[in-house]
């Protein structure tokens, strides 16, 4: 891991695809729906990856879930896997050919960008990792630039919060808001698609000719080809010892039979490295002792819900204000269908439960699939129904030729 640096403190240059990717984190200046009563539910997140060499946005997560770790494992694993099925699970019929693993990832120095997670994912795939400099804004220039470009497209939307109070005025964003979740991903979709095809001011060319152009001079770029186990490789990181009984971590227990072998001898094997991810903590990856794969390991208790791990740290939460000394897995189980339950059948949902189901629907559910948005759905996936909201004009990013 190390800074950028050059000559005359100018930005480095760069010769080829993926040789630069820039990622970022923003807060999206709209206030989205929930899908099912479609009210109001709060601003979503907006995670984006460029290629510095040709301009193209390589990957993109829209979620309600605030930047992690997690969401950057999500960025790289939309940008490095080949985004044709994930197209055909949002429905939507466009070009979006960019893809391939960075050979250097260029970020801010935010936590977590400098997570022991992205470290050892990046370690394992040849992905360098770089940090601009402290006190040089202008190395993170082109992904910031991309991202102020987008905000003010955002601005066209429904229920956008505009970048400020005394620009919004009196535009009442909530009443407004009409866009769910989904329908906002599709619209910044189409957008991208979209702002490959227009001229860049700085290239003299679209973004997509400099691709290809890229392409043509040093071939197609290395594509990860099992996207979960890319994705895995990203995934925040717990240690935890062996037992006779598999592992336990934060009072839920997972066990499998691959584990037999190693229980034997436990007692000369140290912790272990396992990943987590915090949508969906129904299932574990286990780093075998020889380092060399990973062993998915279930909950131990198969009829135990899919969780996620904000759900599981709320109901922990609510055990100990109720005095519970003692947490055992039952229980906290027990609590967690409690809350759902009154979140539920609640007469009048409020924003902040809206937001909750929603956080839900869209981490939890897929545990016999691949993890949620940036991965390819099932075949069989359930497009969600044409509206109004689909119908939103989708802009050309055009401004973002002054870069």
């Amino acid at each position: 891991m190390r800074p950028l640096q050059s000559a005359g403190d100018e930005v480095p240059a760069v010769g080829s695809i993926l040789e630069r990717v820039q990622i970022d984190h923003t807060v999206i200046d709209v206030i989205v729906v929930d899908e099912r009563e479609r009210r109001p539910i709060g601003r979503p997140y907006l995670t984006v990856a460029i290629d510095v060499y040709s301009r193209c946005i390589v990957g993109m997560v829209v979620t309600l879930e605030a930047p992690s770790a997690v969401s950057v494992g999500l960025c790289l694993a939309h940008a490095a896997t080949d985004k044709r099925p994930w197209l055909e699970g949002l429905g939507i019929e466009a070009g979006w050919p960019m893809c391939g693993k960075p050979r250097l990832l260029y970020l801010d120095n935010a936590s977590e960008f400098k997570s022991e997670a992205l470290r050892r994912g990046c370690e394992q795939h040849g992905i360098e990792l770089a940090y601009r400099p402290l006190g040089r804004p202008h190395y993170g220039g082109i992904v910031e630039r991309l991202i102020g470009t987008a905000m003010k497209q955002i601005h066209e939307l429904p229920g956008t919060t505009f970048s400020n109070p005394s620009e919004r005025g009196r535009y009442d964003s909530n009443r407004k808001a009409a866009l769910t979740l989904r329908e906002l991903e599709k619209w910044m979709t189409l957008a991208v698609t979209n702002y490959h095809g227009t001229i860049h001011s700085t290239l003299g060319q679209t973004p997509a000719g400099r691709w290809a152009e890229g392409v043509a001079a040093t071939g197609l770029p290395a594509v990860a080809s099992n996207p979960t186990a890319f994705l895995v490789d990203f995934l925040p990181v717990v240690r935890r010892t062996l037992t006779r009984t598999g592992f336990v971590i934060d009072h839920v227990h997972y066990f499998s039979n691959a584990l037999k072998p190693w229980i034997s001898r436990r007692e000369t094997l140290g912790p272990f490295l396992i990943r987590r991810d915090p949508r969906d903590i129904s299932r574990i990856w286990v780093l075998e002792p020889e380092g060399a794969h990973y062993v998915e390991v279930p909950y131990r208790t198969m009829a135990n819900p899919s969780v996620s791990l904000w759900e599981h740290r709320h109901a922990l939460a609510r055990l100990h204000e109720r005095g519970v000394a003692q947490v055992d897995e039952a229980a906290l189980f027990r609590t967690i269908e409690q809350m759902r339950e009154i979140a539920n059948s609640a007469l009048k949902i409020t924003k902040r439960t809206r937001r909750e189901a929603e956080r839900r629907n869209a981490s939890t559910p897929r545990r016999a699939g691949t993890p949620a948005r940036l991965l390819p759905p099932e075949a069989a996936a359930e497009q969600a129904p044409d509206t109004p909201a689909d119908a939103a004009q989708v802009p050309v990013f055009d401004q973002i030729e002054q870069w």
